[in-house]
Parts: structure tokens; sequence; C-alpha cells
């Protein structure tokens, strides 16, 4: 794929400069704090389904995509990365309902032994004519209860990268969080992202013609909402609320329900 973007590259170099703080006393690298914590991943199905007054108003059309998600973390931070190929079974055109291509990684930094970060993300999105990164750097702070609740807001830069246009784009304040239910015999889970954009470069987020891009209004945001069942270590379902306003190609409010079965690793 073209156009790797500079932010992904940064966060591989930014591992690989912090190497000699990791060393021991004799100056020698510590590969135990290469060893992580914790890791998950999982494969998934999922049906996006817009709700019908959406689908009246935006371009937006249901699919189905398969994800492949998967994460780990250390005492000096946390890397999260997701992969999707949305309509696999359609052909690689320019239309509405043709196969797309999404990456996202995610890395958080700790500064010393704060719970403050270094906060990288860079969302990739593409089809046959068109592409886009949404790349963020920043700062994002975790908050924790014990093991059964996270949550990570976030706030940096937005650098955006696509067919139409490129520069600087204002800023994006967020969140991502998680709940589990465990502890009372429940084997049920919520969790959820936001994304708020501002700021952003309304006067040169156009098509060259002047004429303005779908979603090129001063600000947007999107996110979703999730409800998990794990009825099996291995096997979890559920549903998603997704919600954007003035993003993914349209200026308003969409939302819909995204339907879930997933393998865990």
């Amino acid at each position: 794929m073209k156009n790797i973007q500079r932010t992904t590259f940064s966060a591989l170099i930014t591992l690989i400069l912090s190497t000699p703080l990791f060393a021991n006393e004799k100056g020698i690298a510590d590969t135990s704090l290469f060893k992580p914590d914790f890791t998950f991943g999982n494969i998934s199905l999922n049906y996006l389904d817009w709700t019908q007054d959406t689908q009246n108003r935006s371009p937006q059309r249901d699919f189905s995509y398969l994800e492949l998600e998967g994460g780990a973390g250390w005492s000096w931070g946390e890397f999260y990365m997701l992969a999707d190929l949305e309509n696999p079974t359609r052909s690689y055109d320019d239309t509405t309902d043709s196969r797309h291509y999404v990456f996202k990684p995610v890395l958080d930094i700790r500064l010393l032994k704060t719970n403050f970060h270094i906060h990288i993300q860079d969302y990739n999105f593409y089809s046959e004519n068109f592409y886009v990164s949404n790349a963020i750097a920043g700062l994002s702070y975790k908050i924790e209860s014990g093991s059964d609740f996270w949550a990570i807001p976030f706030i940096g830069i937005h650098h955006q990268q696509s067919t139409y246009y490129t520069g600087f784009n204002g800023f994006m304040a967020g969140f991502s969080h998680s709940y589990s239910m465990h502890k009372q015999n429940n084997k049920f889970s919520i969790a959820g992202w936001h994304e708020f954009e501002f700021g952003r470069n309304k006067k040169d987020y156009q098509l060259e013609d002047g004429t303005p891009i779908g979603d090129g209004d001063s600000y947007g945001v999107q996110g979703a909402l999730s409800f998990w069942w794990h009825p099996r270590t291995e096997v979890t379902t559920g549903v998603q609320y997704r919600y954007a306003h003035n993003k993914l190609g349209f200026n308003g409010y969409q939302d819909g329900f995204i339907y879930s079965v997933k393998y865990n690793f």
C-alpha cells in the first residue's frame, strides 16, 4: 500500500531509541522490559447495520467486515492495533459498497513513573481511488480501578494526509474505556471509544474546484459504545452502538448497530 505514514514510523523509532533507558546497572539493555505483562488478540466477523434514517440522509450503506485486533502492555507503555477488511467478498473498485482496507495502530509510552503517556495513533483507510490517514500525537492519561475498569483520555494535534487534503487539520481529544463485570459472576463487559476533532481546516478541506468535502466542517465527532457477552474464554459476542457527526464523508448525524462474534486467541 502507498503512503506509509511517518507517524507509524515515529512510534517504532521511539521504541528503538528508548532501549538505552531500559539498561541495567551494568549498562546492558534489560530485555525483560520487552517481555509484555499482558497480551490479547482476536479475530471477528462484524456487520454494521446503519439506521434507515441514516441511509436516507447519507451515502452510508450496511456492510460486513473482518477484523483482526490485538495488543500488549508493559511497565513502560501499551500498544494496540486493529486491521479491518470491509466488504471482503466485493470487488476493489470505487463504490460505496466496494472492498476497503483499514488499519489503526495506537501507542502509549509512559512518562517516567506517572500515569501520563505520550500518545500516538494513526487511522488509515484505503479504497481504490481514496485514502486517508488521520495521525494524532499528544498526551494521554490512564485511569484504573483494580482489574475491572480502565479509561484512557487523550488529546493531541491532528495531521491528515489524504487524496484531497494534506496538512495540519486541528486537534483531537477523546477517550477509550472498559468495564468488566466478571467479579459479579457475570460474563458481561461494557467498552467504548469516543473522538472529537476540532479546529479542522475547513477552508482548505475541499476539492480542487472548491467543492467542500462531505465532512469538511470545523469539527467532527464519532465513537461507539459496546456491550459484550463472554460465554467462553475463546468466544465473545456483542452489539455496538456506532455514531458519527460531520465524519465518514458526511455532514450530519449518523448512527447504527454493529453485531459481532469474536474468537479470542
